[in-house]
């Protein structure tokens, strides 16, 4: 299970995200948010979801952003990072923090 904490700016509501994968193929993303449109994007899913379908896609396609419809800031960084949880839950890629700071 691998567990990914995110602080998606202004808005302040934070999500915790856990995406849970027995085989590495089929996952299951859950969130805790205060946002309600991320707690929409994430009921919307299909799940369990295929992790191929979902990590080997262009940026925008795949069925976490087909979900995003309901979110209404298209700066929000939480369907990226839904990305990222499964991919390294099923062992995709290596979980490795990502940053944006302004300067």
């Amino acid at each position: 299970m691998k567990t990914l904490r995110v602080m998606p700016g202004v808005c302040g509501l934070e999500t915790v995200l856990t995406a849970e994968s027995e085989d590495g193929m089929e996952v299951t993303i859950k969130a805790s948010s205060k946002c309600g449109a991320v707690c929409k994007l994430i009921e919307s899913l299909e799940q369990p979801l295929d992790a191929y379908e979902v990590c080997f896609v262009k940026p925008g396609e795949g069925p976490v952003y087909e979900a995003a419809c309901c979110l209404s800031h298209g700066a929000c960084p939480i369907p990226s990072a839904v990305i990222k949880c499964i991919e390294a839950e099923c062992k995709l890629a290596l979980p490795a923090d990502v940053t944006m700071k302004f300067e």
